[in-house]
């Protein structure tokens, strides 16, 4: 009796999506603390270029 209900415990897969999404979330976590500095620069630039283009665009 105890035996099937800690196979049944074992094989239930409910939960498998919450963990799935956590783990989803830790990688891009990871990938945004591993290139933080790239990521800093580009949008740097980005908003740099819109308000050089908006300057011109305004004279």
């Amino acid at each position: 009796m105890m035996k099937k209900m800690l196979m049944d415990w074992w094989r239930d897969e409910e939960g498998m999506g919450t963990v799935e999404i956590i783990l989803i979330i830790v990688v891009l976590i990871g990938l945004v603390i591993i290139f933080k500095t790239q990521l800093t620069r580009l949008v740097k630039r980005v908003f740099e270029k819109i308000t050089a283009d908006s300057n011109t665009i305004m004279s």
